[in-house]
């Protein structure tokens, strides 16, 4: 049976899993898949669940928060920011989802320190802008 080799890459770490014969994700357009010996292809996948098979019926789950994708020379690299791979399908998607709403929490958390620094700068403007007219 023809096959592929997959590697993942994060931030933290890498995998090189062999042996692979099908891929399926989503990116704009919707889904598709990849087989062995598939042209030359680069995409960028949306936030959730990607799979790949390494026989039949064997398909292992791949969580993502957005990806690039590049196949070339029967090998497929996924580069994202974090991923997850499970067998189960449930379990997999309670863990994106906790995912998702970690990454919404820690978005409003930044947006927050942002908005707070603003305000703090502002003020320091305004202090400034007293103080040079208070001296002139």
């Amino acid at each position: 049976m023809h096959s592929f080799v997959l590697n993942l890459f994060d931030a933290t770490h890498e995998l090189r899993i062999a042996g692979v014969t099908s891929f399926v994700g989503e990116d704009a357009s919707g889904y598709f898949g990849v087989k062995p010996n598939h042209a030359r292809f680069m995409t960028t996948l949306v936030f959730g669940l990607a799979r790949f098979s390494l026989g039949a019926d064997d398909w292992q789950y791949l969580a993502l928060p957005d990806a690039v994708i590049y196949f070339n020379n029967n090998e497929l690299t996924i580069s994202t920011r974090h991923f997850l791979i499970d067998t189960d399908i449930e379990r997999i998607s309670v863990l994106l989802e906790q995912q998702l709403i970690t990454e919404e929490e820690n978005l409003h958390a930044t947006r927050e320190s942002l908005h707070r620094m603003e305000q703090a700068i502002f003020k320091r403007m305004l202090a400034l802008k007293r103080k040079i007219v208070w001296q002139a």
